[in-house]
This record gives C-alpha cells, structure tokens and sequence, in this order.
C-alpha cells in the first residue's frame, strides 16, 4: 500500500465525514465551519485529481466566497437575536 493510496482513502472518509458534519451539525457555526472545512478539502481532492483548476476555483468560491459570506450572514442573524430579545 503506498503513501499516496493512503492518503486518497484518508481524504475521501474525511470529505464524507465532514459532508455529514456539515449537513447534521447540532450548532449552526459549527455546521458552517465543517461547511468551509469540506470546501478545502474538496479543493485538495480536485488537485489530487491533476484538476488544478477546479481545485482553485473550489477553494475560492466554494470554501472562501461562499464561507465567507454565510459566516457573515450568520454574525447578523446573531446581532439581530440579541438585539430584538429583551
């Protein structure tokens, strides 16, 4: 067994348990923090995949943009709880 298949095994049960992690986080930030957490490694599994192209464009949409933005649509909704409730 090589290092590399090892390595891709590893990186597909993490996608998987992060994706679960994601779906099924009890804490809201903690699901979006596992949502950014997956983005990245779904970058690196595309670059294991010779798709480098892919992988940039997974990390800076998919994990940076897109995380990025739900974490800050999170921040006001959390604002917003604790402005409106006495």
């Amino acid at each position: 067994m090589t290092a590399a298949l090892v390595f891709d095994v590893a990186l597909a049960f993490a996608l998987v348990w992060c994706g679960w992690q994601a779906l099924h986080g009890a804490p809201l930030a903690r699901a979006l923090i596992m949502f950014i957490v997956f983005g990245l490694m779904m970058a690196l599994a595309y670059a294991r995949l010779s798709a480098p192209d892919l992988g940039l464009a997974e990390a800076a949409v998919g994990a940076g943009l897109t995380g990025a933005l739900l974490l800050d649509t999170y921040g006001a909704l959390h604002r917003r709880r604790r402005s409106t409730t006495p």
